[in-house]
């Protein structure tokens, strides 16, 4: 499944809702769960494949973050 239009903000406050928190900002936004650790780009729209990454790396399925968004 692929998420398209999604701001990086919007990405923030899905992985908010699981647990992760910001540990770094700039360029890019880092958050962590104290397990996982994920980058997110600072975008008006993030890039379809780079999210299907990014949740991979959080370890959640396609169908945990369509529930968070």
């Amino acid at each position: 499944m692929l998420f398209t239009d999604l701001t990086s903000e919007c990405i923030v406050a899905a992985f908010s809702k699981i647990g992760f928190k910001i540990i770094k900002q700039g360029k890019h936004i880092g958050m962590s769960d104290g397990i996982h650790r994920i980058t997110i780009p600072r975008h008006k729209k993030i890039n379809p494949y780079t999210l299907k990454g990014i949740i991979k790396d959080a370890g959640i399925t396609d169908e945990k973050f369509k529930e968070l968004i």
